[in-house]
């Protein structure tokens, strides 16, 4: 996935999905926590890998994986492409009504737009651009 799209979540806490990202996402995905003040969106297939690697953990390693699906939902897009993300995920990334959606090779992330931006100008810094070129040796 690749991208980024700005749109904004409803009074009921609802969320289009651009096409391309419905696309890749699929009809139903799965949103969850992340590192970052965001929310991740993984596809099906994606998340069952995610739930293939923490089983091969050990036990007591899969408890510290306990927030990732605490906090997890299974997203189905509505008629009109839109998901509703629950109060609790909204509240963890901060999203108030403006949402940024970065795609990020295989999934997607949700950021408030005011705080993308502020992440963003960081980031694209000729500085940063340059370092990205040269850890990926291009």
């Amino acid at each position: 996935m690749y991208g980024s799209y700005q749109h904004s979540l409803d009074t009921k806490g609802r969320l289009f999905i651009p096409a391309k990202m419905r696309e890749e996402l699929g009809e139903a995905f799965y949103v969850t926590i992340s590192t970052e003040r965001c929310l991740t969106a993984y596809t099906e297939e994606g998340w069952q890998d995610l739930v293939r690697r923490v089983r091969a953990l050990p036990k007591m390693s899969q408890y510290k994986m306990r927030p990732l699906f605490a906090q997890a939902e299974r997203c189905e897009l509505d008629n009109q492409g839109r998901i509703l993300l629950p109060l609790r995920l909204r509240e963890h990334a901060g999203l108030k009504k403006n949402v940024t959606i970065v795609g990020m090779m295989d999934e997607a992330q949700l950021w408030d737009t005011e705080l993308y931006t502020q992440i963003e100008a960081q980031e694209e810094t000729p500085e940063n651009v340059a370092e990205i070129f040269r850890t990926l040796e291009l």
